[in-house]
């Protein structure tokens, strides 16, 4: 049975339609002081796949409770799927005396789970963190679903070289294009970033920049100025995580794209293809 956290709910259906596993109905409350309640009132079944992307600490909270509450509720086994993993950006400790924080949020996963599916981590190493079987889902390809299907000569760029793997797999989805990156160079006196592609040609192409997460967009932003400025004739831009914080929906909207999409990790306005099949694939659910 797929039991969706509260910022899972269309994904969880998702999986739901794709596997043919039976969902769940949990109920998310709160009370006066502030504490979290997340029950599965209706639960049955020997093995729970507990869907709940965890962008913020009450998702982290409510993930589990929603583990312990199958448990409670007689799950066997239980499988956790995280769409979004918060804190992989915390994936080492920056100075003396501060937490692995994405060790952290992973040891307390483990306790209430015999296994973990994490869709397009921000860093790999974070499934070692896991302290049960941790398996990282490549989702990337999806995002060429909603890309318009009329591309000649697409040009897939990924915001940096540790983007180039995911870039092939997007391209690799849409089935042509070349792929290429963005590189920065640091001005030594001024200290300004200048951020360029490598080596492709960008004048009069359709071009597509993807990245695993868009939090404040400003990255985003920029590669589409410079793609703009060299001619490309249209830029969209896709990510697998649309954390959109602030105002980067708008800054986006405002920058000269053609097209914004992304995954319904996070349950966005943008998230226009679902991860379902590629979780379904990964972790073997099925009737």
């Amino acid at each position: 049975m797929i039991v969706p956290g509260s910022r899972s709910q269309a994904l969880s259906a998702a999986l739901a339609a794709e596997t043919g596993l039976p969902l769940a109905t949990p109920t998310y409350d709160r009370f006066p002081d502030g504490e979290t309640l997340a029950s599965v009132p209706a639960f049955e079944a020997d093995h729970a796949v507990v869907v709940a992307a965890t962008p913020s600490n009450d998702a982290y909270v409510e993930l589990l409770q929603l583990q312990d509450a199958v448990r409670e509720a007689g799950a066997e086994s239980v499988t956790t799927v995280l769409p979004y993993m918060g804190y992989t950006r915390q994936d080492r400790a920056f100075k003396h005396g501060q937490p692995v924080s994405a060790r952290a949020m992973a040891r307390a996963v483990s306790t209430g789970t015999d296994r973990v599916g994490v869709v397009n981590p921000h860093e790999s190493g974070i499934t070692e963190f896991f302290d049960v079987p941790c398996e990282s889902i490549d989702a990337a390809d999806r995002l060429a679903e909603p890309l318009p299907d009329e591309f000649d000569e697409p040009l897939f760029l990924a915001p940096d070289e540790g983007a180039v793997e995911l870039i092939d797999s997007v391209r690799d989805g849409y089935g042509r294009g070349e792929t290429d990156y963005f590189e920065k160079t640091r001005d030594r006196d001024t200290g300004d970033v200048e951020i360029t592609p490598s080596d492709a040609q960008i004048a009069d192409r359709d071009v597509v920049v993807a990245d695993d997460i868009i939090a404040t967009g400003s990255t985003m932003s920029d590669a589409v100025d410079v793609l703009l400025e060299r001619g490309a004739a249209r830029v969209f831009v896709a990510c697998v995580h649309p954390l959109l914080v602030g105002n980067a929906f708008i800054k986006l909207s405002g920058s000269g794209i053609d097209g914004v999409y992304g995954t319904d990790t996070l349950e966005r306005s943008i998230s226009s293809v679902t991860v379902a099949p590629a979780i379904a694939e990964a972790v073997e659910l099925g009737e």
